[in-house]
């Protein structure tokens, strides 16, 4: 079972390199997110090694968060090999989430 990862400026790169990789977005402090992390905690213990999951807090990384113009918290992105290439705003269904990831895959 795997738990979402959580980066920094050092990992975050390197995170995101290769494959797919589903980041969260966070803040500590935020409420949305508070209810959102048990979805993303599940979609990681259930990653069949396809895709990853992890987590940057905004607060510990405002630069990143900054190059990729996070407005508001949550934010989940996908990104396929280094590139965004799916984005939502939110609390979202955790079937969304999912079906957000598998779109990358298949592609």
């Amino acid at each position: 079972m795997m738990a979402a990862i959580h980066l920094n400026d050092e990992t975050f790169k390197e995170a995101i390199a290769s494959g797919v990789t589903l980041v969260d977005f966070f803040a500590t402090w935020c409420g949305p997110c508070k209810m959102l992390s048990p979805i993303v905690e599940s979609i990681a213990a259930e990653s069949d090694g396809s895709y990853s999951v992890c987590k940057v807090d905004i607060d510990e990384a405002g630069d990143i968060a900054m190059s990729y113009g996070i407005m508001s918290v949550p934010t989940l992105i996908v990104f396929k090999n280094g590139v965004e290439a799916a984005r939502l705003i939110g609390v979202r269904p955790k079937a969304e989430i999912v079906d957000m990831i598998k779109k990358q895959i298949d592609s």
